[in-house]
């Protein structure tokens, strides 16, 4: 027995509008994407009409942190908290990001495999969740951004062995970091941390055992260094340069901006319980960072939708408020729409299961009353979202 959604505006995800189409779906897999009068249901399908509302593909976030509680100070939550209390605070943010109509994630670090535990309960029918890409715990070099739950390594072999020591835990992609970062106190967002030599040995790692890499990297030489390693993806990409851009269209890499990170840090602020370092330094990239992303989007760069979530106030199931954000930057609503569907199906590898509504792909899909293309901020109001289908199955349906 088939299930048709009929009579709604069809967002493809590749740009394409369908109006007044129709997806049908079949188990796991979407079977028709089309104008409605070309399709007609049996008698045994169930059909649901939708006139006045939009299907879209599920959406992808491409940076979260499960781990992470989206407390003021959310490093030192994941230090003092007990592995059990993290466990059953992944697991929460896991269905509050699916309810959000995220249908597939990249947790981008969590601490002691707890993401990769989440994925597999998630696989296994134990827990309610989206489709996790998981990294286990990020590669840094001793006291670099993320010690507090990631891995130190030194040297090329050190981090040669902590690329194998993720790999054998089950991590689905390696993170590594080329920079410092915000939420660690003492270190520098713009400074280099990682050698070129030694992503070079974590990239080759990574890439004989058939998995993709991404990297936190804020500062121009450590996205260069990244860049000239072979990285496929880069983090936040704060302050980049010219030739940064040149070499990430020539390379092919993809950009997660994540700017709902620092939004949130300074939205929120001391007065809020942030701690003023994390503050002080969101406040000193934040500009840079708007036209990094302004500067790549112009050029024709690939780029993402991640959100970081998990960072102070950057809660689960907020992960819509990056659309917006990347609108402000200068994204149509359907190129924001993209960036969260088929171009991070790319970013993961499974641009030939999800992130666009085509036959034969994985039936990932979202109903929202109402028209995103008219106003990109619909996807933040859970209400307007009536229903969510991963893998062909109804998490939500209130049509």
């Amino acid at each position: 027995m088939a299930i048709f959604f009929r009579n709604g505006k069809v967002i493809v995800g590749t740009g394409e509008v369908v109006e007044k189409g129709t997806v049908a779906i079949n188990d796991h897999l979407i079977t028709y994407v089309g104008v409605t009068k070309k399709i007609q249901p049996s008698k045994k399908d169930t059909v649901f009409d939708l006139f006045g509302k939009t299907i879209l593909p599920g959406l992808i976030d491409c940076h979260v942190h499960f781990c992470l509680d989206g407390s003021p100070d959310p490093m030192t939550s994941v230090s003092k908290d007990s592995l059990p209390t993290l466990t059953l605070k992944a697991a929460h943010h896991a269905r509050q990001t699916l309810e959000a109509g995220v249908t597939t994630v990249r947790d981008m670090g969590g601490k002691d495999y707890i993401d990769i535990a989440i994925r597999d309960g998630i696989e296994a029918g134990l827990l309610q969740g989206p489709r996790m890409i998981c990294s286990g715990r990020a590669i840094c070099m001793t006291g670099g951004h993320g010690w507090q739950y990631g891995r130190e390594a030194n040297g090329a072999d050190g981090v040669r062995e902590a690329v194998r020591e993720q790999l054998r835990a089950g991590a689905s992609l390696i993170k590594l970091m080329a920079t410092g970062g915000v939420l660690t106190k003492g270190v520098d967002p713009g400074s280099a941390q990682f050698t070129l030599e030694e992503l070079i040995a974590g990239i080759e790692e990574a890439r004989k055992a058939g998995r993709r890499t991404a990297t936190h990297a804020m500062g121009t030489e450590g996205i260069k260094n990244a860049l000239w390693a072979g990285i496929h993806s880069i983090e936040h990409g704060v302050f980049l340069d010219d030739e940064a851009i040149e070499l990430m269209l020539e390379t092919k890499v993809y950009l997660v901006p994540t700017l709902c990170a620092p939004y949130h840090i300074i939205k929120a602020g001391k007065k809020k319980g942030v701690p003023d370092f994390a503050v002080e330094k969101s406040k000193s990239v934040v500009k840079a960072h708007f036209q990094s992303v302004k500067k790549a989007h112009r050029a024709g760069v690939s780029i993402a939708v991640g959100t970081d979530a998990g960072t102070p106030f950057n809660c689960h199931g907020m992960n819509s408020k990056e659309m917006e954000l990347l609108v402000k930057t200068g994204f149509t609503p359907m190129e924001a729409i993209t960036a969260a569907t088929q171009t991070g199906s790319e970013v993961l590898g499974l641009e030939k299961k999800i992130g666009t509504l085509e036959k034969g792909k994985w039936a990932d899909l979202l109903i929202v009353d109402g028209d995103p293309l008219d106003d990109i901020r619909l996807l933040q109001k859970k209400d307007k979202i009536q229903a969510i289908v991963k893998g062909g199955h109804l998490y939500k349906c209130q049509i």
